[in-house]
């Protein structure tokens, strides 16, 4: 179960016009601060992602499921089945038949035993990186100004300083 301030997070993400993606994005901040908690582990960081996205569509956010040929058809049909049960609203559907109390518990066990490197800031940089790379530079510019059409004024103010005291690090080095 997501933390009531990460479900309240998205859903003012929602209220501001922002993407799926962006309301999403606070599920899978939550599975980063759990696995630097020590909550538990994960495999690598796409696992953290997942797990993340996996909640947030169960959450009741639209992220759309994984393209064709972007993923295994299993991994396709839970994101599918993830959706399904985040659109009955008030019941607390089960993502599948056989989700159990005991597959539940094996599946905390199993993460526990994960490492937390998944979380770090290097393999999260990693991550970001590998993912742009996958992305053409008119996909990504239109993300950018997408972001910041719905940013609001002081938002785009706090942005551009922050760019500019990044531009002078970099250039001083």
């Amino acid at each position: 179960m997501p933390e009531r301030k990460t479900v309240e997070r998205a859903r003012a993400d929602k209220r501001h016009g922002k993407a799926a993606s962006t309301q999403a994005g606070n599920f899978v901040k939550e599975e980063m601060d759990h696995i630097r908690e020590g909550k538990h582990g994960a495999k690598n960081t796409k696992q953290a992602i997942a797990i993340g996205l996996s909640k947030a569509r169960r959450a009741g956010v639209a992220v759309k499921p994984p393209g064709e040929g972007k993923a295994s058809s299993g991994t396709r049909k839970k994101a599918e089945r993830d959706i399904k049960a985040g659109s009955k609203k008030g019941s607390h559907a089960s993502a599948s038949k056989e989700s159990t109390s005991k597959r539940s518990k094996t599946t905390t066990r199993t993460l526990k035993k994960e490492g937390h490197a998944a979380a770090s800031k290097s393999s999260l940089s990693k991550q970001a990186h590998s993912a742009a790379s996958k992305r053409s530079r008119s996909e990504r510019s239109a993300a950018a100004k997408k972001g910041a059409a719905t940013k609001g004024a002081a938002g785009r103010s706090a942005a551009a300083k922050k760019a500019a005291r990044t531009r002078a690090a970099n250039h001083a080095k």
